[in-house]
């Protein structure tokens, strides 16, 4: 068997093709079984690989699976831009690629590189149970630095923490055992927290959190978060149209520039640069 695959940067920044948060995308799933593509993704060892599937929906493109090195997901930013980019090459779509996910359908629209998609669902929120302090002590910082946590679901449901200045989103140090316990989701799913600072009224910066191998990871950059970010300015009051400039990765090398907008009927989209760096084949 020989799979073809791609490797892509996803939010890019400035031109740099080296920016970024890489993925892996698989041209052709059709020959996998789930436990064949949770450990190509584990080979990889990215965080995340895709597979392209055909279609089961005639409004559709193509079908995707995300998947970690460590389990399924129904929905991710970064894969649905990296894999629309594929998915144009392969099948000559033009510049609208409509993506079948576990979330549900996903349009990704295109000018040139520069992929832009609406979000999974409308957002579903609710409270933490654990206080404020309490989850800004999870991620290391002192009481009074996180206002209005929420959890936010636009596909994907991740633990939002406000906090007051950059300085306090570049301190956060969280520690795995309060994480496990308090940014673990409604479901049971995995741990996972975006925490960000409104550094001025169109600027965002943020880092999201996440466990792998019994420690705390970080992620250069999250288009599922950034779309929950607009489902929690919704959730807050913030007058629409809104739009915000995030950035994200540069505490872990890896600079990204994501852009939010959440238009007056209360739509969400995530918007970022994508490049292809090359392409690669496994036989077994």
């Amino acid at each position: 068997m020989e799979l073809h695959y791609r490797i892509l940067n996803v939010f890019t920044v400035a031109g740099d093709r080296l920016s970024g948060n890489p993925l892996c995308v698989f041209e052709d799933g059709r020959s996998l079984e789930a436990e064949r593509m949770q450990a190509l993704a584990r080979q990889f060892n990215l965080s995340e690989t895709t597979f392209v599937l055909p279609p089961e929906r005639a409004d559709s493109t193509a079908r995707v699976r995300i998947f970690t090195p460590n389990f399924e997901m129904p929905f991710a930013g970064h894969p649905t831009l990296g894999t629309a980019h594929v998915v144009r090459a392969l099948t000559g779509a033009r510049d609208l690629v409509v993506l079948e996910m576990k979330a549900g359908l996903v349009q990704v629209r295109a000018e040139g590189d520069r992929w832009t998609l609406r979000a999974a669902k409308v957002p579903v929120t609710r409270e933490p149970m654990a206080s404020a302090d309490a989850l800004a002590a999870m991620v290391g910082l002192a009481p009074g630095c996180v206002s209005r946590p929420l959890w936010v679901d636009t596909g994907a449901e991740q633990l939002l923490l406000r906090v007051r200045s950059s300085a306090d989103v570049r301190a956060a140090r969280p520690e795995p055992a309060p994480f496990l316990r308090d940014a673990r989701g409604s479901a049971g799913g995995e741990a996972m927290a975006y925490v960000f600072a409104e550094v001025s009224p169109d600027d965002v910066e943020a880092r999201f959190f996440f466990m792998a191998g019994g420690s705390v990871a970080e992620d250069p950059a999250t288009g599922s978060a950034c779309a929950n970010l607009g489902g929690w300015l919704l959730a807050t009051g913030t007058p629409v149209p809104a739009r915000r400039r995030v950035t994200q990765g540069a505490q872990v090398g890896r600079p990204s520039l994501l852009t939010l907008e959440v238009d007056g009927e209360r739509r969400i989209y995530v918007t970022g640069e994508v490049v292809e760096l090359g392409r690669g084949s496994i036989r077994f």
